[in-house]
């Protein structure tokens, strides 16, 4: 599970708009869902970067085929 930094996102969805945040109040700011906020401050299509753990997992899941086997390999 991800924290939410939640002193960043008061800092930047408080913050005024001058200094790079959302100019929100705090009764706006408060009625936001994280997914929300993230969606107003551009990070909604961000995907994690892949860890070595779920790299390795993906490996095993989806393995490379042998070289010719029609799956791009040669």
């Amino acid at each position: 599970m991800r924290r939410i930094d939640w002193a960043g996102l008061m800092r930047v969805g408080l913050g005024p708009q001058s200094a790079g945040g959302l100019g929100l109040r705090p009764q706006e700011f408060w009625r936001l869902s994280p997914v929300e906020l993230r969606i107003m401050l551009g990070m909604a299509g961000e995907a994690a970067p892949v860890g070595r753990n779920r790299l390795e997992a993906l490996m095993a899941a989806f393995p490379d085929g042998r070289k010719g086997g029609g799956n791009g390999g040669t």
